[in-house]
């Protein structure tokens, strides 16, 4: 059998105020597949995120990357281990520094993992961002020179500068305008086909992620309630929670047009 790329068991977040933000989830992600956690806020999939990333270490539960468990590692073997799994955040611009021009962010993993070469370096930079479809002539621009889709394009390179395995994708469109996260969306797709990426994609909107998961699991209140092919849990869905999200995103999408 073959060993997925991520398998979380049982897992359990709790945070310090004692609110049980995730309670028992598991779930299988295979490379080259994307999977959706799709709820509400508070529905504890950011928290899911964060303890994938080993942002946040899980009060229970078990969460293993190629077969290695995440959760008995300490922070130096957790270090080396990051590169292959990264996150690209919700906030084209806030998870950028504002000093940095777009080279010199897309260069910052190679230098903090000491893969930097002066030779090499400034190529795999021009290559990184031919690979998100942004041109090389913005790549001395800081942040506020940019639109909100290439910064995304930009945390997108970043996050491709190490080669990782798994990307953990949280709300990465939600701040953009309706018109460019198509875009966005039909490139972390290409991405994923073209490198063999395994995605964990954070949502709450079921109409788009239809167009990027192959499987969905719903959270509400810290526990998946219901789980399936994308186009299956859209079409048809199981649980009276499920066809609110559906229906919440369908009025929202009226109100928008």
């Amino acid at each position: 059998m073959t060993t997925p790329l991520l398998e979380v068991r049982d897992l359990t977040v709790r945070y310090p105020t004692s609110v049980l933000a995730v309670d028992r989830v598991s779930f299988t992600l295979a490379a080259g597949e994307t999977l959706a956690l799709v709820g509400g806020s508070g529905s504890g999939k950011s928290s899911i995120a964060a303890a994938v990333l080993m942002l946040r270490r899980p009060e229970a539960g078990s969460v293993r990357f190629e077969g290695r468990e995440l959760t008995a590692l300490d922070e130096r073997a957790l270090r080396r281990l990051r590169p292959a799994l990264q996150p690209v955040f919700q906030d084209p611009y806030g998870s950028l520094s504002p000093r940095l021009r777009a080279h010199d962010a897309i260069a910052e993993p190679l230098r903090v993992q000491g893969r930097w070469d002066p030779l090499t370096g400034p190529a795999r930079v021009r290559e990184l961002l031919d690979l998100v479809r942004l041109d090389p002539g913005l790549a001395r621009r800081r942040p506020y020179e940019l639109s909100g889709g290439q910064c995304q394009r930009v945390g997108i390179a970043r996050a491709l500068a190490c080669e990782p395995r798994l990307l953990v994708l949280d709300e990465p469109v939600s701040a953009l305008d309706p018109s460019v996260r198509a875009g966005i969306v039909n490139l972390l797709n290409e991405l994923r086909d073209e490198l063999g990426l395994g995605q964990l994609f954070i949502g709450h909107d079921l109409a788009l992620i239809r167009h990027v998961a192959h499987r969905v699991a719903v959270l509400r209140h810290g526990r998946i309630i219901e789980t399936g092919p994308a186009g299956q849990v859209w079409a048809a869905p199981a649980d009276p929670y499920t066809r609110e999200l559906l229906a919440a995103g369908d009025l929202l999408a009226r109100v928008v047009q």
